[in-house]
């Protein structure tokens, strides 16, 4: 069993790390793991699984690390061998973490955290519950945050809209046993997020969001977001 105060230094490390090349991303995994978190805390899964989801939401991006700066920050659109580059972040962040022998659980978590239910996603393609459970409710949390934070052609979508964008797209993007405990804890969600955005407003003044972020969800998520 992890010491859990070493294990989330090491996270604070590895993120913080990152966070210089993109400020972006200390915020979205900071959120992204508490919605996570609640989601599976609503599944009623145990302790242990409920603290590896935890610990893989926040490391969610940390493959992002090996994209060169000039793809990792483009203002504008990204060609379409740009956005291979980038979709190689979840291999990139598996191979840093099989390195980790406490994170080796957390590796795979993270890994298939871009496939889709419908088997459209990335980087194998698995389709339904061939997808580890922890990596499909990271999928949830992590389109749902993209949709509801600032972005540098966007506001930040309302909840509401990206609820319902979340609903839409069942047994498509998402795992519909997923979206059901997500459903469940509507309202939780939101007062966490408002609340999180009093106590992190030194965070949010430094986020500089890219642009190229919408690339890596889904394209039917991402084409009302432009």
């Amino acid at each position: 069993m992890w010491n859990k105060i070493d294990i989330h230094e090491l996270i604070d490390i590895l993120i913080t790390t990152l966070n210089v090349r993109n400020q972006n991303t200390f915020g979205h995994s900071w959120r992204v793991a508490k919605i996570s978190t609640m989601i599976a805390e609503s599944l009623e899964l145990n302790s242990e699984e409920i603290e590896e989801i935890h610990i893989a939401a926040h490391l969610h991006d940390i493959g992002k690390i090996g994209i060169p700066d000039n793809i990792l920050n483009k203002p504008g659109k990204l060609t379409a061998k740009e956005v291979e580059q980038i979709q190689d972040h979840p291999k990139i962040g598996y191979d840093i973490l099989t390195k980790v022998s406490i994170l080796e659980n957390i590796s795979s978590l993270v890994l298939y955290h871009h496939e889709r239910f419908d088997g459209l996603g990335y980087p194998e393609g698995l389709k339904g519950k061939d997808i580890p459970l922890a990596s499909r409710i990271i999928t949830v949390a992590d389109a749902f945050d993209a949709m509801t934070s600032d972005r540098p052609y966007r506001q930040a979508l309302d909840y509401e809209y990206a609820f319902e964008e979340i609903n839409n797209h069942i047994s498509e993007q998402f795992c519909p046993t997923v979206v059901q405990a997500f459903n469940q804890i509507k309202n939780d969600i939101c007062v966490m997020l408002e609340n999180m955005k009093d106590d992190q407003e030194f965070i949010f003044k430094e986020f500089n969001p890219i642009e190229h972020e919408r690339l890596i969800h889904s394209k039917k998520i991402v084409h009302l977001n432009e």
